[in-house]
């Protein structure tokens, strides 16, 4: 390591404020939570949304809604720079962002998902990535609403990652490289 590295400070990373991040910074990419329990996941996944800019967060079913501490604790102030809806249906949602020209994917691993590396990154069309319960994934009345499925490719002995750290991976490669 370079004798003068050092960690950056706040103001040298240069953030712009809630108020300052407005819609025309954001990504064309919209975050769908199908009945994810945790609050702690829903919270990360709000952080995270933010960190890449994504234009909006629809929670579906019971996935629990902000404001509630358990998901402030994790978002540490998302939930009030990334916009975010409740739908009390997802597939409802799924069909509602289609309409609007969303191309809608599911990230779960099905018979014909595109591996996330050959998936290449959106530049012109608003994207919907929806990401399901952390015990039985997404549905499969929603999978067969999408436009198609992509999953993480994974070379250990679990078969899944945790949904938080799966959203994490899928909207870097795809909104924030």
């Amino acid at each position: 390591m370079p004798a003068d590295d050092r960690k950056l400070s706040m103001e040298e990373l240069g953030r712009v404020s809630t108020l300052e991040y407005g819609p025309s910074s954001r990504r064309r990419v919209r975050v769908v939570l199908e009945d994810v329990r945790s609050r702690h996941n829903v919270g990360s996944i709000f952080r995270t949304s933010d960190a890449f800019g994504i234009e909006g967060i629809v929670l579906c079913g019971f996935t629990p809604v902000p404001p509630h501490r358990e998901i402030e604790k994790t978002a540490l102030g998302a939930t009030q720079s990334v916009p975010w809806s409740h739908a009390p249906d997802a597939l409802k949602a799924i069909h509602a962002l289609k309409d609007a020209g969303y191309m809608v994917l599911a990230v779960e691993q099905t018979l014909h998902a595109r591996p996330l590396e050959e998936v290449a990154r959106p530049v012109d069309w608003p994207l919907a990535l929806v990401f399901g319960n952390e015990l039985n994934g997404v549905s499969e009345a929603v999978i067969a609403a999408c436009d198609g499925c992509l999953m993480i490719p994974q070379h250990g002995s679990k078969h899944s990652l945790n949904v938080s750290v799966c959203a994490g991976i899928v909207l870097w490669w795809l909104a924030g490289r």
